[in-house]
């Protein structure tokens, strides 16, 4: 992780603001979980789950497959700068909220995919 520091624009007033602005770079890695269900549900569910010290993205989707559609959402997480994590850390996270979404939202399987790997995780024997 590297820290930057550029100064700040001539003529920009912004007095409650640090001088300068910072920059805080760390290793990219993210892990995005698609289900299915409302954006309502899920973003519940994200707020209890988020109680845990994490800050996680909902952005609705559509789902379009052979014989069908249906509406979900996508939960993304992503490796923060100013909290970094590990890679491992991340997906082990993104297991843990797709099990709490997959139960509370009703549903019997999600996948989540990240840098490295894809999983599809369900309830179906």
């Amino acid at each position: 992780m590297t820290e930057r520091q550029d100064a700040r624009p001539v003529g920009v007033g912004c007095d409650m603001l640090k001088e300068c602005v910072t920059e805080t770079i760390c290793e990219t890695f993210r892990a995005d979980i698609f289900i299915a269900g409302s954006k309502s549900a899920a973003v519940d569910l994200c707020r209890e789950f988020c109680l845990i010290g994490l800050c996680v993205s909902v952005t609705e989707a559509e789902y379009v497959y052979t014989g069908g559609m249906e509406s979900g959402v996508r939960i993304g997480l992503i490796n923060y700068p100013r909290f970094p994590s590990c890679s491992e850390s991340i997906l082990e996270t993104a297991r843990r909220l797709a099990k709490y979404l997959i139960w509370g939202m009703h549903q019997s399987s999600c996948t989540i995919v990240s840098d490295k790997v894809t999983i599809f995780m369900s309830r179906r024997p």
